[in-house]
């Protein structure tokens, strides 16, 4: 049995929020040298997405801030993932409505909304894929950013 904690990231479509999400939790974990102890996966609500990589203006977030290498295809969310993953995290309240109506009986992730992580008080990852410019993008970067490393800090210290 795999001793990795398995943290999960779900948006609507996997191709925008979780996706980064899931890069940026790679990556500073990878800083953090504790890359042995975690293993990130990120997933969608619905099917639009399925088997696409993600948008290219995540990827080009992504590179801006030094995250070169990763890979993703879309996928959706499904009840074996409520028990392979430690925590699940989604971007907004209208993901967690979704997450909570998907959620099969048996359920041993912790759920919560990623953005309650955030140090400067509860957060919402709002969508960018509708924007016409990068903020968006940069704002979703940002907050998994500091979202991500409050979740360490708050987990290495239990």
């Amino acid at each position: 049995m795999s001793s990795q904690k398995k943290v999960l990231f779900v948006c609507l479509g996997n191709i925008c929020r979780s996706p980064i999400a899931e890069a940026v939790f790679n990556h500073i974990v990878e800083q953090r040298k504790l890359s042995d102890k975690w293993l990130a996966d990120s997933c969608a609500i619905g099917t639009w997405h399925v088997g696409r990589t993600p948008d290219r203006r995540a990827i080009t977030v992504l590179k801006n801030h030094g995250i070169n290498k990763y890979e993703h295809k879309a996928r959706q969310l499904c009840d074996d993932d409520f028990v392979r993953f430690d925590y699940i995290f989604g971007m907004d309240d209208e993901n967690m409505r979704d997450i909570e109506e998907l959620s099969p009986q048996r359920v041993t992730a912790v759920v919560d909304r990623l953005g309650n992580y955030h140090p400067d008080g509860p957060t919402i990852i709002k969508d960018p894929y509708y924007d016409r410019n990068m903020d968006g993008f940069e704002s979703v970067y940002d907050k998994c950013v500091k979202c991500i490393n409050a979740f360490l800090d708050k987990i290495e210290k239990q």
